[in-house]
């Protein structure tokens, strides 16, 4: 159980969760790391276990102390693939705090991360004014730590190359929020309220689990904790709290839609409140780093998985501003896919948008003509995406989402992926299917399309079919880029 140092309170049972009361208290404690109040304001949990504190209120000191290390070893940072750590040799910061009321790039919790930025550190003693959300962390001494996604990572990357360990947000309020409240976003100051009371748990199928179900506190835990996320920058796979939220978006997509599709299957209310609750707020989160004009900006592999848990929120809060995005808003499964002629005859592709620069679409190609690009976005369309993307695909299409998703071309990607092929095959001379199509990253979301995807509900289509397309010159793409008009075909199969 969450608590206060040193502070006795009453209990309130919200739902099947012990909550704290309300009460006055000079300093809370979150996953080892506590704020310490110049005098006693009153505070308590959200229904995600998060702290609220009515203020303003005057933050004295963080524990583990914020600022700089006197620590001057060394350490030898592994380099991945590309020959970059996105980690340096830096001393300025540790356990770092943020009050992120505008979107960048950058970060200011540990300098030493690649996009460290000195200016948006908070130094304390320091006044959280009403509104206001402050994130605070805790550094790993040496980068590393296992990763909240181990469960379902291989061997090599079970440990997680980072420099967090933890992060905790404490939310000031005007005034004491209903017991059933959801922690407001904590990028922005638009703290809006959802409430408990607001779910529609009747929208919930309750199938029966195709294969075996992850168990219920593997699924908590993966959604206990706030996911940091609010910058767009692949340093992230190397800045992220290690025990709050996967780094990767492959992970983004495979741990949300893992939970999202639990969450279908048969269960008590009891049993999936936990993780229901946790989804849903990582869904008002994303909200929260739009209205401060973030992007998930397609990207090799690392965006995936946000836009899921952005409709999931609004569907089972039935919210107006979760489900109708600004389309401004990129998000990495939209921009990868499109209706097009493939080279063998398929009608729905994949692109890599970016990755190291703009690049160009590559299926309508014949492999034999793939340039090293074309290459490496065939592998990262299979080792990244795909394989990742067809729980959440899923899972939109059982809850009848598919129209607030707002882009075909991904549900027909995903329906692609995992189909038998036949269609393709004569065309594929020595050119065989790859390895990974026909199957999940996880055997469970497998089990559960082969189970349902024949008998998913008929509903209605999104209706602003696009496709990102960059400034080409022969087959070299650079900025700007848009969206243009890509009308799912009439005699699609």
């Amino acid at each position: 159980m969450l608590r206060f140092l040193a502070i006795t309170f009453c209990t309130l049972v919200v739902g099947a969760v012990s909550m704290q009361a309300a009460e006055e208290v000079d300093k809370i404690t979150q996953y080892g790391i506590t704020w310490h109040f110049d005098k006693k304001y009153k505070a308590g949990q959200f229904i995600t276990g998060d702290w609220w504190v009515i203020g303003p209120v005057t933050i004295k000191s963080v524990d583990p102390i914020a600022g700089p290390t006197d620590n001057n070893k060394k350490v030898k940072f592994k380099k991945d693939q590309f020959g970059v750590t996105g980690m340096k040799h830096d001393m300025r910061m540790r356990n770092g705090s943020m009050i992120i009321e505008k979107f960048s790039r950058s970060t200011a919790y540990d300098s030493r991360a690649a996009n460290y930025d000195h200016e948006q550190r908070q130094e304390f003693p320091l006044t959280l004014n009403a509104n206001q959300s402050i994130v605070s962390t805790m550094s790993h001494d040496v980068p590393g730590g296992m990763n909240i996604a181990a469960p379902i990572m291989w061997s090599k990357e079970k440990k997680a190359n980072s420099v967090l360990k933890a992060a905790a947000v404490l939310t000031c309020l005007k005034e004491e929020p209903p017991a059933d409240a959801f922690r407001p976003a904590y990028a922005s100051t638009n703290k809006v309220i959802y409430q408990e009371k607001d779910i529609q748990w009747d929208l919930l199928p309750n199938l029966e689990a195709a294969g075996t179900r992850p168990a219920w506190s593997q699924l908590e835990r993966y959604m206990e904790r706030p996911w940091i996320d609010h910058y767009s920058s692949w340093v992230l796979q190397r800045t992220g709290p290690s025990e709050n939220n996967p780094f990767y978006g492959r992970e983004h997509a495979r741990v949300t839609s893992i939970v999202g599709l639990a969450l279908l299957t048969k269960a008590t209310k009891e049993e999936k409140r936990k993780a229901l609750i946790g989804l849903i707020q990582y869904g008002i989160d994303l909200k929260g780093g739009i209205d401060c004009g973030q992007n998930w900006t397609a990207d090799g592999g690392h965006y995936s998985g946000r836009k899921f848990a952005l409709i999931f929120a609004g569907i089972l809060l039935n919210k107006e501003e979760l489900l109708n995005l600004p389309e401004h808003v990129n998000f990495q499964e939209d921009q990868d896919t499109y209706y097009g002629e493939g080279w063998a005859g398929q009608k729905v592709l994949w692109q890599m948008t970016t990755h190291t620069g703009c690049r160009a679409p590559y299926e309508e190609i014949h492999p034999s003509k793939w340039d090293k690009f074309d290459k490496k976005s065939e592998g990262y369309r299979t080792c990244c995406n795909g394989k990742a993307w067809i729980g959440q695909a899923l899972c939109i299409r059982l809850l009848k989402g598919i129209k607030y998703w707002n882009h075909n071309a991904y549900f027909d990607y995903c329906d692609r992926w995992m189909g038998d092929d036949k269609t393709y095959a004569p065309n594929r001379g020595d050119k065989k299917r790859p390895k990974g199509e026909g199957t999940a990253y996880d055997a469970f979301v497998t089990d559960m399309w082969k189970k349902y995807r024949a008998t998913a509900p008929e509903q209605e289509l999104g209706k602003n079919d696009k496709k990102w397309v960059w400034t080409m010159n022969g087959r070299k793409a650079s900025r700007p880029g848009k969206w243009v008009d890509n009308p799912r075909p009439a005699d699609f199969p």
